[in-house]
C-alpha cells in the first residue's frame, strides 16, 4: 500500500541502512579492536530480536490481567459510567467517537493509568481502545484521526506521579528523589498540549482519500457499521456540573499524591484489581468467567505483537551498536549546551523516543555517576527527561500492531513533535527550579 507520510517503512530502512553503513565505513576504516563493528552489529541484532520476544512475553500476563479486569469493568458499565463522566472533553476531542462506545471508556482508563505513571496498567488498556476504535474504521489498514490523536496523547504521557524514576533517584542517593515532580508535570502538560495541537494541525496534510477506502472495501473488509457487534450509539451524558464536579474533585487528589506519593503507590495496583471485582460483584457480573474472557484476549494480543517488536526494536539496537548515535550526540552537544542540554543529557533525550530501556540505562548511569549525581542539573534533567516523555516507536509499534494499522500517516510527526515540546518544556522547567 502506498503511503505520502513518513510512515515505519521509511523509518525501519533508514535506522537499518544507516547502521549498516556507520559499521561497515568504522569496519573498513579502522583498526579493529576486541569486536569488530560488524561483529557488534551482528550481536545487537540478535540480542535485540530476542529481548523483542522477551518484552512481549512478559506483557502476556500484564496483559491478560489487565483486559481481564477491563471485561469485568465493561460489562457492569463501569466504562459507560466514566466517558459520560468527561463526555464534556472527550467528545470535543474525539468527535468521531460516540461518547458510550467501549472505545473511550478505553481511552478514559489508558489516560488514567498513565496520569499514575502505571504503564504497565496503561498498555493492555490502550491496546484495548485501538481494537474499539478500528471497530470504527471505515478504511481499515490506515490509521484514523481519532487513532492517530489518542496515540499522540500517549507519546507525550502525561504523568503526575513518576514512580519508577523516583525510586530509582532515592537509590542514587538523592537528598530530594521526588523534586522532579513539578519538572514532570509542567513538561508532560507542555508535551501533551503539544500532541493534540500537532495531531489535529498535520492531519489535514494526510487526509484519507475516498479511494483508499474503496479499495479495503472491495477487499471484501467492510466498513464499521458492517461489523458483526452492533455499536452503541452516542446519548446524552451527566449534567455538566456533575463531570466539571468530579474533575475538580480529581485535582483536588493531585496535592496527596504528590505529598504522600510513597505511601500511595503500593496500594494503587492491589486496589485497582479489588475495585473492579467489587464493582463488578456489586453489578452482579459473573466476574470470574468475565475475566477469563478478557484475559484470552489480552494473551492473543501479547503474542500478534511481537513481530512489530522484533522490527523496530532490532533496527533501534543496531543504530545504537554502530555508533551512528555516539556520532550524531557529538555533532550536536557543543549546540545544544548552548540553549541547557548538556551533553552527558543528550543521548537520553536522543533515546527516549527510540529505546525506553535504552534511555532508562542511560539515566541510571548517570545519576550513579559520582562525577554528576542525581541532584545536580543534568540529574534533574535527565530524571524529568524520563518520567515526562513516553517510548514513541515502541507505543506505535504495539498500538497499531495489534490492529495492524499500516498506513500511520501523521502519527509518527504529531508523536515526535510532542516528544521535542516535551524536552524543550524539561530543559525550561529545570533550568527554572534548579539552574544549571
Amino acid at each position: 500500500m502506498s503511503d505520502n507520510a513518513p510512515g515505519m517503512n521509511i523509518v525501519f530502512f533508514a535506522l537499518v541502512f544507516i547502521a549498516f553503513a556507520t559499521a561497515g565505513w568504522r569496519q573498513l576504516s579502522t583498526q579493529s579492536g576486541d569486536v569488530s563493528p560488524m561483529d557488534a552489529l551482528s550481536t545487537a541484532m540478535v540480542e535485540s530480536a530476542s529481548g523483542a520476544v522477551e518484552l512481549a512475553l512478559g506483557l502476556v500476563g500484564v496483559m491478560a490481567l489487565f483486559l481481564g479486569l477491563m471485561k469485568i469493568a465493561e460489562e457492569g458499565g463501569l466504562l459507560t459510567i466514566l466517558a459520560k463522566l468527561i463526555q464534556p472533553l472527550m467528545v470535543r476531542l474525539f468527535p468521531d467517537v460516540p461518547p458510550q462506545h467501549p472505545a473511550m471508556g478505553a481511552m478514559i482508563l489508558n489516560m488514567s493509568a498513565n496520569l499514575l505513571g502505571l504503564g504497565n496498567a496503561a498498555t493492555p488498556f490502550g491496546i484495548r481502545a485501538m481494537q474499539e476504535l478500528n471497530r470504527l474504521n471505515p478504511c481499515k489498514g490506515t490509521a484514523t484521526d481519532s487513532m492517530v490523536l489518542f496515540l499522540a496523547i500517549n507519546t507525550s504521557s502525561i504523568t503526575l506521579l513518576p514512580t519508577g524514576v523516583i525510586a530509582l533517584r532515592a537509590a542514587a542517593g538523592s537528598a530530594d528523589p521526588a523534586g522532579i515532580l513539578p519538572t514532570t508535570l509542567f513538561a508532560t502538560a507542555c508535551s501533551t498540549v503539544a500532541a493534540i495541537i500537532a495531531a489535529l494541525t498535520y492531519r489535514h496534510f494526510f487526509p484519507i482519500t475516498d479511494a483508499e477506502t474503496q479499495v479495503e472495501t472491495e477487499s471484501g473488509e467492510a466498513p464499521a457499521n458492517g461489523d458483526e457487534k452492533p455499536m452503541p450509539t452516542a446519548t446524552e451524558g451527566y449534567p455538566a456540573w456533575i463531570s466539571w464536579l468530579t474533575l475538580a474533585g480529581f485535582l483536588a487528589l493531585i496535592p496527596l499524591t504528590v505529598i504522600y506519593g510513597h505511601v500511595i503507590s503500593p496500594w494503587i495496583l492491589p486496589g485497582l484489581m479489588l475495585a473492579f471485582l467489587m464493582f463488578g460483584a456489586y453489578k452482579k457480573v459473573r466476574i470470574y468467567e468475565a475475566f477469563v474472557e478478557g484475559a484470552k484476549e489480552g494473551f492473543q494480543v501479547a503474542l500478534k505483537i511481537i513481530p512489530y517488536l522484533v522490527a523496530i526494536l532490532v533496527a533501534v539496537g543496531m543504530f545504537r551498536a554502530s555508533g551512528a548515535l555516539d556520532w550524531l550526540v557529538g555533532g550536536l552537544a557543543s549546540a545544544t549546551a548552548l540553549v541547557g542540554l548538556p551533553g552527558e543529557a543528550l543521548p537520553m533525550a536522543l533515546l527516549r523516543p527510540l529505546s525506553g530501556s535504552g534511555a532508562y540505562g542511560v539515566m541510571a548511569s548517570i545519576i550513579n555517576d559520582p562525577a554528576i549525581g542525581p541532584d545536580s542539573y543534568t540529574g534533574y534533567l535527565v530524571s524529568t527527561l524520563q518520567g515526562s516523555t513516553e517510548t514513541t516507536f515502541y507505543v506505535l509499534a504495539v498500538y497499531f500492531g495489534a490492529v495492524q494499522i499500516r498506513r500511520i500517516r501523521h502519527a509518527l510527526a504529531a508523536g515526535l513533535t510532542a516528544d521535542l515540546v516535551g524536552v524543550i518544556a524539561a530543559v525550561a522547567a529545570v533550568m527554572f527550579l534548579y539552574g544549571q
